[in-house]
């Protein structure tokens, strides 16, 4: 063996040494964390003995919803994520009893470095405060809570401290309250999902400063008020929820910010007048309009050219007047869902809906439609249960079309079957000859004869 091969042998045998001592010594998670670990896996599920199923290390054995992390500053391992409540066989974290209770939420305090917290129903019914959680730690990236009925409080000041926070998820709780002016020092947040509690009051103007958010969701809540100015300064926002609700006023036309906008909910609030927004054709990358419920009025304007990546359009119930545009039909070849039921619209169903391939679901019922339905048997019976046109008593549809339908669902309700276009009693022929009186004579006669038969 050459003196290289030896010293390249020495070598690795030291570092293999070395690498052992130090993950010996040092990779392992401090009692301090450990303890912290098994105190709120017993007081989330006491059934469990978590402590007999996993006496070691927690970094090298632990159950799936505890993640450790190491962190370069100290050379140590410490706990970065915990995750509680099962989800799925694919996301098994620890489960919670229906009747957990955390006997001290500020235990999480013990986790310097603790990144992502995570509760699926894990709160059902004994009441834990929502605020006890903001001050975990100035790390918190992530911070969700689904569907826990037993987590109340409100949204104080001191959750502009968590200047970290890149997502904040409240959904299906008993949190209530105004969401607060410091709600704005969270410039670093990317996602703020708070639907389905029971926040009240007007939002204030705290967008401004809000530019990297990109999912704004407070649906099914209590917010009253007109919508702040600011709201259209989140340039990189994608989706805006805020259906359900009590808004009121105009929407904003400051709204037309939101250029890289691709889903916009304001469906069932208080917004009146104005028609539908303009600043629509602006959104050349939205995907889902969604403004049913609200007394819009107006007719449907002609802005759909720009528009032909939208593949879900929501205006039942908005007050809409006139026809239906025919360059829906013509532009929006992605179109897969359209209601514009419950309005006062008249005139046909533009021949072009034809040209609309994806389409899936279309809901047209009660409003002033007439005239021939354009709609072959290779559409219906792709769009089946779908379309509806209940309530437009001169719509009708070519017979077979109807017989096909029928037989699959009700949507079409009593639509007629348009009428059929007559054969004539009788085929006069008649030649033109000055020389032949006798013809004229007879020509006359039959004439006579049809007008008082």
């Amino acid at each position: 063996m050459s003196f290289t091969q030896l010293f390249s042998l020495a070598f690795f045998i030291f570092t293999t040494l070395t690498i052992s001592q130090f993950v010996d010594s040092q990779l392992v998670l401090n009692s301090l964390e450990q303890e912290s670990v098994y105190r709120v896996l017993e007081s989330l599920n006491s059934v469990i003995p978590y402590r007999t199923l996993y006496p070691d290390d927690l970094c090298s054995s632990a159950p799936h919803g505890v993640v450790c992390d190491y962190i370069p500053k100290t050379q140590t391992l410490h706990i970065s994520e915990l995750h509680f409540g099962f989800v799925s066989d694919f996301n098994p974290n620890p489960t919670c009893t229906p009747n957990t209770t955390l006997f001290d939420p500020k235990v999480f305090s013990s986790f310097p470095y603790l990144k992502k917290l995570f509760f699926y129903q894990c709160f059902m019914t004994r009441p834990v405060l929502v605020n006890d959680f903001f001050r975990v730690g100035l790390g918190l990236e992530e911070l969700v809570f689904i569907d826990n009925p037993g987590l109340f409080g409100s949204l104080g000041d001191d959750i502009g401290e968590m200047k970290s926070l890149r997502r904040l998820i409240i959904t299906g709780s008993n949190v209530s309250g105004k969401i607060p002016v410091a709600f704005g020092e969270l410039v670093t947040l990317e996602e703020a999902t708070l639907s389905r509690n029971g926040f009240t009051g007007n939002l204030p103007e705290i967008f401004s400063k809000m530019e990297k958010l990109k999912l704004f969701d407070i649906s099914q809540n209590g917010f009253t008020g007109k919508l702040p100015e600011s709201i259209g300064e989140m340039e990189n926002l994608l989706k805006l929820d805020l259906s359900g609700n009590e808004f009121s006023g105009d929407i904003p036309a400051t709204m037309k910010g939101l250029r890289g906008l691709e889903f916009l909910d304001l469906s069932d609030n208080r917004f009146v007048g104005g028609g539908v927004p303009l600043f629509l054709s602006k959104m050349s990358k939205i995907k889902g309009v969604f403004l049913s419920g609200n007394e819009l009025g107006g007719v449907i304007p002609d802005i759909w050219e720009n528009l032909r990546g939208i593949q879900e359009i929501g205006l039942s119930r908005v007050g809409l007047v006139g026809v239906i545009p025919s360059s829906m039909g013509t532009f929006l070849g992605n179109l897969s869902y359209l209601g514009l039921d419950n309005n006062k619209l008249i005139g046909g169903v533009p021949k072009e809906f034809e040209k609309l391939g994806l389409l899936n679901e279309l809901n047209l019922e009660n409003n002033n439609l007439s005239g021939r339905l354009p709609f072959d048997a290779k559409f219906m019976g792709k769009i089946g249960r779908k379309l509806r046109v209940n309530g437009n008593k001169e719509l009708c549809m070519d017979e077979g079309v109807v017989k096909s339908f029928n037989k699959r669902s009700d949507g079409l309700g009593q639509v007629k079957v348009c009428n059929k276009v007559e054969n004539p009693r009788f085929a006069i022929v008649y030649g033109t000859s000055s020389s032949s009186k006798i013809g004229d004579h007879v020509y006359y006669l039959l004439v006579l004869f049809i007008l008082f038969w």
